[in-house]
């Protein structure tokens, strides 16, 4: 069954129940706040159900001229949500606006 409701920012967005919502970190070796926000995600996963794709961007040219040094960045259901830091409560009420 899918329901329509306002999404992360507003737009209208299909919600599809039973499914875990899909959080990409694009991020890269020996960052500090990749790690920093990579913990914060993990910690996440303790209070609500996500699945976590860990992404990282020198491992892709394109990535690396989309992203350059703007990074971590953090997408859920495919919209950026968070740049440079992650703010995990910010994090898990976005989360529940997607059920």
């Amino acid at each position: 069954m899918s329901v329509r409701s306002m999404g992360l920012f507003g737009r209208k967005k299909e919600k599809t129940q039973g499914r875990v919502p899909h959080v990409v970190l694009y991020g890269r070796q020996d960052c500090c706040l990749c790690d920093e926000a990579q913990l914060e995600l993990e910690k996440a996963q303790g209070s609500a159900s996500f699945s976590l794709e860990k992404i990282d961007v020198d491992t892709d040219p394109e990535l690396v001229a989309k992203y350059g040094h703007e990074v971590p960045v953090v997408e859920i259901e495919g919209r950026k949500a968070f740049k440079f830091q992650v703010s995990r409560s910010k994090f898990l009420q976005l989360l529940r606006r997607l059920s």
